[in-house]
């Protein structure tokens, strides 16, 4: 029997009747749309994510697009993006007119490389068609990037910076959250990420004021908020003051109602990923060229293990006789797809990311992996005959 590459409805069945309770509630209530469980998981969101605000959204793409339009980036600016991510990270970015700008990763992390984003952003200035103006590091497969030094580079050229968390949420440098060094962290809940809904769902996350009250507006439709009320008087309801171009963007109050609920286990969950982690790294190694090692002092919440093998296709097929699901994240690098490839590519180009391409693949990872079915994935993985890790 195949197994699940990750098994949502483990963890439903471990939870109980807590969501569908949940759920229930939120139907009778009647408020189906930015209802009370929508404030209360936004309260409860920015307690875990160490930030003074949190906005839920539709969905993670959106919750990217908020603050490029809050900035009112545009034509002529240039948006610094990993290469090595999922399209949603670099898509937002030609909505608004900017141009994303393909960054490499580090070998290691399959985060984006501060020295390659130093070398990019430096040639984009010196090219002079266009204005840096955003910082966008993804938190790939749950690892957190380098935001120390990303943040450092974005200080010295101005940069906004955004930790794209859709992967991410709820990994750690030195137990603070990756918003100690960004603007805002933005994320998805998307069913497969860590934290997940049952549809869909997102939201940003920022300790600036001002910021929280802009994005608010645009999630809105460029509803009037406080800071546009300030010496007007307006005396129907904000939304139909409209300050700026806005989006329809908002979290449904049933999602909402079903994250309150995860979210009060997704601690305990990221701890048993990472025990998983360690069985995984500790019985794979010697059979992989690479396992996924964290940084000293930071926590990965693991949205994906992903090893690397120089017979990759082969040993995926081997599995998949085996009843062992893997995915490849992700065979074609954004700057070599045909919707992306016309876009700027940083100075020296990307031969760590091209080189990921043909030799990742992941493994099952989800909270509720027991040692018994880890144990038949492990020695499937060791059973391969293929070229040699």
């Amino acid at each position: 029997m195949t197994l699940p590459f990750i098994d949502l409805q483990a963890q439903r069945l471990r939870l109980g009747g807590k969501i569908e309770a949940a759920v229930q509630e939120a139907v009778v209530g009647g408020a189906w749309v930015m209802g009370p469980q929508v404030r209360q998981f936004e309260a409860d969101l920015a307690a875990f994510g160490q930030a003074k605000h949190a906005l839920g959204c539709a969905n993670g793409t959106d919750a990217l697009a908020l603050p490029i339009m809050a900035w009112g980036i545009g034509r002529g600016d240039a948006v610094f993006v990993p290469s090595f991510t999922f399209a949603a990270t670099a898509e937002i970015v030609p909505w608004f007119d900017a141009e994303p700008i393909f960054v490499d990763v580090d070998e290691n992390t399959y985060n984006m490389d501060p020295a390659a984003l130093e070398r990019a952003i430096d040639g984009i200035k010196a090219e002079g068609r266009l204005t840096p103006r955003v910082v966008i590091a993804v938190d790939l497969f749950g690892q957190p990037a380098d935001y120390p030094a990303i943040k450092a580079i974005c200080d010295k050229h101005g940069l906004k910076l955004i930790a794209d968390s859709a992967q991410g949420f709820g990994c750690t440098l030195g137990g603070e959250h990756p918003l100690k060094w960004a603007d805002i962290t933005t994320t998805s809940f998307f069913p497969a990420k860590p934290l997940g809904c049952y549809g869909d769902g997102g939201a940003v996350l920022t300790n600036d004021d001002e910021l929280a009250q802009l994005i608010d507006s645009v999630r809105v439709h460029g509803k009037a908020v406080a800071v546009d009320l300030k010496d007007r008087t307006f005396d129907h309801d904000p939304k139909y003051l409209n300050m700026r171009i806005g989006l329809n963007s908002r979290l449904d109050t049933i999602q909402a109602a079903v994250l309150i609920e995860k979210l009060k286990v997704f601690g305990d969950e990221i701890e048993w990923r990472n025990r998983i982690a360690a069985r995984y790294n500790e019985a794979l190694r010697p059979h992989v060229t690479k396992v996924p090692d964290v940084p000293a002092g930071n926590v990965s919440n693991w949205a994906q293990y992903t090893i690397e093998h120089p017979d990759r296709d082969a040993l995926a097929a081997h599995l998949k006789d085996q009843g062992v699901p893997t995915a490849v994240y992700y065979p074609i690098p954004l700057h070599l797809q045909p919707a992306y490839e016309h876009y700027p590519r940083g100075a020296g180009g990307l031969p760590v990311t091209e080189r990921l391409k043909d030799v990742v693949v992941s493994l099952p990872m989800h909270a509720d992996l027991d040692e018994a079915t880890q144990a038949r994935i492990i020695d499937a993985v060791a059973s391969f005959k293929g070229q040699a890790a």
